[in-house]
């Protein structure tokens, strides 16, 4: 390890479930296999699943305390394992990387790893490495993450970043931008068709629209919140065309099909409505919402896990023909396809930013619903 470095770190640590994180100094890690490299993490957002790993709702999550959390950072690569793999190598000292939590050192044997499933092209990456790894650990969840001035990472989980990106506006994307942005995918649609985003005020559903927007759909954002409302219809208004914002307390599912239905020049209930939709929210209203406005034949593709799951109708299932598929994340692949993207179409989370000292009033404005993300941006001092 390079000898400018320091010997040790501060980083914000859980001690136990539903307590503040506490910050400490501790020794630098060391990357001990060859796809280890260690990162300068320059920042680190935070992300629903930190909330719902620190409230002890993640089954056998962490593995142990103190922990670490944060799954979706960046950093400045520092130095790399005495004997690199060649995927490490492809990584200079200095160079500016994301890193999403999924999968730190994947086994390459298991079948997600050989790929041994059905094709799926959102989640494939090359032969004997799979984001779905069943044995590989992840950063923020089964092992320390982001929160930290250092971080060890597995190269084959990094995105190089573009060059207009900033740290801060690219650590949102490792998870936040990647989720959303494979659930679009998977919803296969076409230039032209319509997609929903149920909480398209929230972390996701705010990037959702940008995405939505530059694939060609015609989007339709739903909240039921003031503060994520008025953040969906500020993203909403700055692009062209401006997907269609609808407040969920005021306007029924039904009339909204209706009114995209004459808009359409529909005739037939059966054809009008979205002919996909994402929900975010853990909340079975906005599920049911979601479920209505779909058309016949449609997709709806669930990327939130509520402690109690979803209760979902037969009668949509059978009589309509609905497709319920979920989806967590996209592969290394899709994630370099994202953040260039993002940096061709200007998509940016709205952002803001506090000090590694002050995570835990981070979290306390988590708590208060605003929207958007919060991140933690390591070049800001006390």
């Amino acid at each position: 390890m390079a000898s400018s470095l320091p010997s040790s770190m501060q980083a914000q640590f859980l001690e136990q479930f539903k307590t503040p994180y506490k910050l400490r100094s501790v020794p630098l890690p060391v990357p001990s296999t060859p796809h280890d490299i260690l990162i300068k993490v320059d920042a680190a957002s935070y992300c629903h699943t930190d909330f719902v790993l620190a409230e002890g709702q993640m089954p056998a999550l962490p593995t142990s305390f103190p922990h670490v959390g944060c799954h979706e950072f960046a950093g400045t690569i520092i130095t790399h394992y005495d004997s690199p793999s060649k995927e490490a190598s492809e990584f200079k000292i200095g160079a500016r990387v994301g890193v999403p939590g999924r999968a730190f050192h994947a086994c390459g044997k298991c079948f997600e790893c050989r790929h041994d499933r059905p094709k799926d092209p959102v989640a494939e990456d090359d032969q004997s490495y799979s984001v779905h790894c069943i044995d590989a650990e992840n950063n923020g969840l089964s092992k320390d993450g982001g929160f930290a001035e250092y971080a060890i990472v597995d190269a084959r989980q990094l995105a190089p970043i573009p060059d207009n990106l900033t740290a801060v506006q690219t650590a949102p994307l490792m998870c936040a931008g990647i989720t959303i942005y494979a659930a679009l995918k998977r919803c296969r649609l076409k230039r032209g068709e319509r997609v929903g985003i149920l909480g398209a005020g929230g972390g996701l559903g705010h990037l959702g629209l940008q995405y939505g927007v530059h694939m060609g759909y015609r989007v339709v954002g739903v909240e039921a919140a003031d503060a994520p409302l008025k953040l969906a219809r500020d993203v909403a208004s700055r692009l062209n065309p401006q997907p269609f914002i609808v407040d969920a307390r005021a306007e029924e599912a039904t009339d909204i099909v209706q009114k995209l239905g004459a808009e359409d020049e529909k005739t037939h209930l059966g054809e009008m409505g979205l002919d996909a939709v994402i929900v975010l929210p853990e909340s079975q209203a906005a599920f049911d919402y979601g479920m209505t406005l779909l058309k016949t034949h449609g997709t709806c593709v669930v990327v939130s896990f509520p402690e109690k799951g979803f209760h979902i109708s037969s009668r949509d299932v059978v009589f309509r023909d609905i497709k319920i598929i979920g989806s967590l994340v996209g592969s290394n692949r899709v994630l370099r396809e994202m953040l260039e993207f993002s940096a061709k179409h200007n998509i940016q989370a709205t952002a803001r930013s506090f000090t590694l000292e002050r995570l835990n009033e981070l979290v306390e404005e988590y708590h208060k619903g605003y929207g958007g993300k919060l991140v933690v941006d390591m070049t800001l001092r006390e």
